[in-house]
């Protein structure tokens, strides 16, 4: 796990490079099938590196606030400039992965058609489209057999600590219970060993 840090402690540190991200995230009022409720909208984006991540990337604080470098960030990413502020951040931390490198994780619930409409714009307008992002994905909350949806989500590759930001994301938004997230990622780590040969 990640060390936490205040958001106001990490912006006096001398040295470190900052890096915002965020899920935007709402509810939905569709079912897969006509059967299996979606009920929440949750985006990330497939990277270039083939990593799964969240919208976001480096930000200069002595250029601009760290909500501003985000909102900047997003509008390159997926084409709007999404208006993030202090009240949107959740946590600030050491990057696991990079460093000297500090991440700032945020939160921002909107409409379905707010999201519906960044989703297209990240294919229309963004700048970074098929570059430094490769597309839009929404995560699937839900459970199908044999691991299907958040499961088999959960197994793939997640950039730094992203995969840990989005549980946690998940379980403050109340999204799903503990226990669903407990089974999530325990299926998931069953078809991590199985894809590796380890049955264990």
């Amino acid at each position: 796990m990640a060390e936490q840090i205040t958001r106001e402690d990490a912006l006096t540190r001398e040295g470190y490079r900052h890096a915002c991200h965020i899920m935007l995230y709402g509810d939905c009022s569709a079912k897969l099938f006509g059967k299996i409720p979606i009920k929440h909208i949750v985006l990330m984006q497939m990277r270039f590196d083939g990593l799964l991540g969240f919208p976001g990337g480096l930000v200069n604080p002595s250029e601009e606030t760290l909500e501003a470098g985000l909102s900047r960030e997003l509008h390159e990413e997926v084409g709007v400039a999404v208006p993030v502020s202090v009240d949107n951040h959740v946590s600030s931390c050491f990057s696991p992965s990079c460093p000297r490198l500090l991440t700032h994780f945020y939160i921002k619930k909107m409409t379905e058609s707010e999201l519906k409409e960044i989703e297209k714009a990240a294919v229309v307008t963004a700048t970074d489209h098929g570059l430094e992002v490769l597309g839009m994905v929404r995560v699937p909350l839900y459970f199908l057999k044999n691991g299907g949806g958040l499961p088999y989500f959960l197994s793939h590759s997640f950039i730094s600590n992203s995969r840990a930001q989005l549980l946690s994301a998940l379980q403050r938004c109340r999204l799903l219970s503990q226990g669903e997230l407990e089974k999530a990622v325990r299926q998931a780590e069953q078809m991590r060993r199985t894809r590796s040969g380890d049955p264990h």
